[in-house]
């Protein structure tokens, strides 16, 4: 494997606490780092991800602000339910930071089906959000994961092994990008495991998350109210056109941001560049006066 760098082993090492929350009757699992009354970061993972998408991510935010990345359910280490939609998602997230003890209105960050959650959370919560950030989420179209669901049998049954090095080594993105970190790639890749009552190895998401149609995220881009920005990778989902699209619907006073090289999983191929621009934001949010809509 490809020397890992010392950036990456300090952030793996540096555990944080477990949160869990009740939620509309399902116990939610978040991961917090940083201290307490220090303003908040909320991370929102995509679709058949989880929170620990974020585990080599969020440790660069301390020791400025304390940071959440949440499980929704059906994901990860959070309850299942029977069904699933974008407005439950974002009393799971409000739920978790009433929970999380902030100083502040946190800004809330989401990629992929996570920025739709989080365009719903703005939308629905505006008071109780400091900002949103919507990293690669194409509202005009569906989730890739539900595309995928819906052109194949890939979610049709949860896939078990005997061995956890199989799935670790099958592992791949939907939709699958030209490169990887490799050391990011086999932690998510581990994390995304969970061992059966019968020994065998499993992936946490629940299939049925893609089954059932899901609500329209774009709907929502009007109604928010609170300071928003977009992140679109360079070879991600979000266009030129779907970009000038959001910008337009959020009232034209939402930065739209460009990483270089990307994929549209910029967490596991251009983390550093990720980090940067989410720190450049919180910078200048932290300093600055917030657009109005005109």
């Amino acid at each position: 494997m490809t020397d890992i760098p010392a950036w990456f082993t300090t952030a793996i090492d540096t555990k944080p606490e477990r949160l869990h929350v009740d939620a509309m009757g399902a116990s939610i699992n978040a991961f917090v780092w940083g201290e307490a009354a220090k303003p908040g970061i909320v991370l929102i993972h995509g679709g058949a991800a989880h929170a620990q998408w974020w585990s080599h991510i969020a440790p660069a935010f301390l020791p400025d602000y304390r940071v959440v990345a949440l499980d929704l359910s059906g994901h990860g280490d959070s309850d299942r339910r029977q069904r699933y939609g974008l407005d439950l998602w974002t009393d799971e997230v409000i739920a978790v930071i009433d929970a999380a003890e902030f100083a502040s209105k946190p800004v809330v960050v989401g990629h992929s089906m996570g920025g739709f959650v989080t365009i719903a959370t703005a939308a629905r919560h505006n008071d109780r959000l400091g900002g949103a950030i919507i990293i690669d989420s194409p509202v005009v179209k569906i989730d890739p994961e539900v595309e995928q669901a819906r052109r194949t049998n890939d979610f049709a049954k949860a896939k078990v092994y005997d061995d956890p090095e199989v799935p670790v080594a099958k592992f791949r993105t939907i939709p699958a990008q030209e490169q990887y970190l490799p050391y990011v790639k086999e932690h998510v890749a581990r994390t995304s495991l969970r061992q059966l009552d019968n020994g065998q190895w499993g992936w946490k998401f629940d299939p049925t998350v893609f089954i059932p149609k899901r609500d329209d995220a774009s709907t929502y881009l009007r109604d928010i109210r609170c300071r928003v920005a977009l992140l679109r990778c360079e070879h991600g989902l979000v266009t030129r056109d779907i970009g000038d699209y959001m910008y337009a619907e959020m009232g034209r006073v939402a930065p739209v941001i460009e990483l270089p090289t990307a994929g549209h999983h910029p967490m596991l191929d251009v983390p550093l560049i990720l980090i940067t621009a989410l720190r450049s934001l919180l910078a200048d949010w932290d300093h600055s006066h917030p657009l109005g809509r005109a």
